[in-house]
């Protein structure tokens, strides 16, 4: 279920990743720009789940790569650059 958003807040993306996987970092920086291009104010953010590792038991991440928008565990894996597109499109539009 999507969170309603006020219109002016900023659309929040973390990355829940394994750190140094090579497959990983491609597709992470093709995700990042299909997002920039679908929401305007957007903060991105990749979260090193080793280091955050209470913050990804807490969202309810259990599987790499992981993606949380606003706070919800949305993708428990990679989505491709349009599923991601219009995920973030449907829940901005949701809070207008």
């Amino acid at each position: 279920m999507a969170r309603n958003r006020e219109c002016s807040e900023v659309m929040k993306v973390e990355v829940f990743h394994a750190p140094g996987c090579p497959a990983c970092v491609g597709a992470r920086a093709e995700l990042q720009s299909a997002a920039r291009q679908a929401v305007r104010d957007l903060e991105w953010q990749e979260v090193n789940a080793v280091e955050n590792l209470d913050r990804a038991v807490e969202l309810g991440v259990l599987t790499l790569p992981s993606i949380v928008i606003d706070g919800e565990l949305v993708f428990t894996s990679m989505p491709t650059a349009m599923q991601l597109r219009d995920a973030l499109i449907a829940r901005d539009k949701g809070s207008a």
